[in-house]
């Protein structure tokens, strides 16, 4: 396992943008297949969709970046504050991306630090995200992170985890 860091994404930059709008479609294909996940969206509406989470006039969110000691870019999350189905205001992980070469290196764990700071940053109070039934690497990976499943009223399920601050005030 080489040296990588975690950090923000350059919006100027096409090619990262461009590069994680891929990766969004590679998880959509990864998780629900090429019928379903790959005709879901066109490219635009991804690369748009990033850029959404990145104007802070619609969205409070962010996208970070995982990258080798070379600079390669080897996975991503996207978050953003959301309400949850109670209407509380909560973290959300949009999506999470590493590179099959790249997996089982630690680097979704730092990507979901680094997600869950940001929230706390924010002053949520939860962190969730909404997946497929069948995405049992994410599920597996939250779930050893401390995270649980809650009922949501959709197709999709919902793992949750409170956030607590390290360096509460007194």
């Amino acid at each position: 396992m080489g040296a990588y860091r975690v950090r923000a994404i350059n919006p100027q930059s096409p090619a990262e943008v461009e590069l994680v709008a891929f990766r969004m479609r590679q998880t959509l294909v990864e998780v629900l297949g090429e019928e379903v996940g790959g005709k879901m969206y066109t490219m635009d509406w991804l690369v748009q969709r990033l850029l959404w989470h990145l104007d802070p006039n619609q969205c409070v969110g962010q996208v970070f970046l995982a990258e080798d000691g070379e600079g390669h870019i080897t996975g991503h999350t996207i978050v953003r504050i959301e309400l949850d189905e109670a209407g509380r205001e909560v973290g959300l992980f949009s999506t999470f991306f590493v590179e099959p070469g790249s997996r089982n290196q630690a680097i979704a764990t730092n990507l979901v630090a680094q997600g869950e700071r940001w929230m706390m940053n924010h002053g949520m109070r939860t962190a969730m995200t909404y997946t497929a039934e069948t995405n049992e690497k994410l599920k597996g990976l939250l779930l050893k992170l401390g995270y649980h499943f809650v009922p949501v009223q959709n197709e999709m399920v919902a793992l949750s985890k409170p956030l607590i601050d390290p360096n509460p005030m007194p």
